[in-house]
């Protein structure tokens, strides 16, 4: 078993994250990830009224009486949700860990730390992590450009990124992005990080809630298989190549503005491709890790295997070229 600074610090067995994904992060997921020895997020925005959420949170309890947290992406918008709301119904139903995303967390904090909760904030570079140490999170998860959604506009890939965000950080520190099995465990520890966070190899799981199309496309695809949509907009977003991610690059890249490609990109046209299995109905999130994905496990065999093949590179690999020294 790998004991870290994160593992301590969320009081689970392994360093492995679920992070939150919209429509993707609910019980049957987040509680298998939570049974399994990892950390899973139940994405809060996915329920459609903080009500919701305190009954998809008390749902997740019925099946696992192990952490789990809940994640708050903060968003710009013109009409935005109710987020001290949302707040609100994490802080009474006994959460003890929130995962934030998006804009700075700052005005979350008090009243998270005031009730004893943990924060892990995601960023994408190495300053905005910095900026959430000082502010006072408890842990920081930072994407490399590897990593599906939003990669941010530095294109810094792990690698990189991981390393030099770990020189500067002395809260725990969990790598995002490309991250699919115990070589990238490994490499991660190695880099500095104190543990990882999946999201595409999650979605490509037994226990989670898309259609079997798209867990088989993951497996069929190669790590060419991305668009980088909304580049000219200064809004990055890592999405499965498709016939709709192609199209809204080809607008966008002939000088076409948001409107040009709002009904393409709409919330509930990617909603269809998880529910139906219609993988040309909208656009979808995936990571370059697909080219690394050819099964779908359930999530318990998927964290035995990630744990498993650590140790094993820790203990007979990595060990044995210091034996030839």
């Amino acid at each position: 078993m790998l004991t870290t600074r994160f593992t301590q610090t969320f009081g689970v067995e392994h360093p492995v994250v679920q992070g939150g994904m919209q429509w993707v992060g609910v019980a049957e997921l987040v509680s298998a990830v939570a049974n399994a020895g990892g950390l899973g997020f139940l994405t809060a925005l996915t329920q459609p009224t903080p009500e919701a959420l305190v009954r998809e949170i008390e749902r997740c309890r019925e099946m696992t009486d192990k952490p789990f947290g809940v994640n708050l992406t903060i968003l710009p918008a013109i009409k935005p949700p109710p987020y001290h709301e949302y707040r609100r119904a994490i802080i009474e139903s006994g959460v003890k860990i929130v995962e934030t995303a998006g804009f700075n967390p700052a005005g979350h904090l008090p009243e998270f730390r005031a009730h004893g909760i943990k924060v892990l904030h995601k960023c994408t570079s190495v300053r905005h992590a910095v900026k959430a140490e000082e502010i006072g999170v408890d842990a920081v998860s930072i994407d490399g450009f590897e990593c599906a959604g939003h990669p941010g506009e530095d294109d810094v890939p792990g690698l990189v990124l991981i390393p030099a965000a770990a020189r500067r950080l002395t809260v725990p520190l969990v790598a995002s992005g490309g991250f699919t099995d115990g070589r990238g465990l490994v490499a991660a520890l190695a880099l500095g990080a104190d543990g990882i966070s999946m999201g595409t190899r999650f979605l490509c799981t037994v226990e989670s809630p898309v259609h079997r199309n798209v867990k088989e496309q993951i497996v069929a695809n190669s790590e060419r298989d991305t668009e980088l949509i909304f580049r000219s907009l200064r809004n990055t977003a890592r999405v499965a190549s498709n016939s709709v991610s192609r199209k809204v690059v080809d607008i966008l890249g002939d000088g076409g503005e948001f409107p040009d490609v709002r009904e393409l990109v709409s919330g509930a046209r990617g909603r269809k491709v998880f529910e139906n299995g219609d993988l040309e109905a909208g656009i979808w999130s995936a990571g370059l890790a697909q080219g690394l994905i050819d099964d779908i496990p359930t999530v318990q065999d998927l964290v035995r295997r990630v744990v498993a093949e650590a140790d094993d590179l820790i203990a007979r690999r990595l060990a044995a070229f210091r034996r030839c020294a």
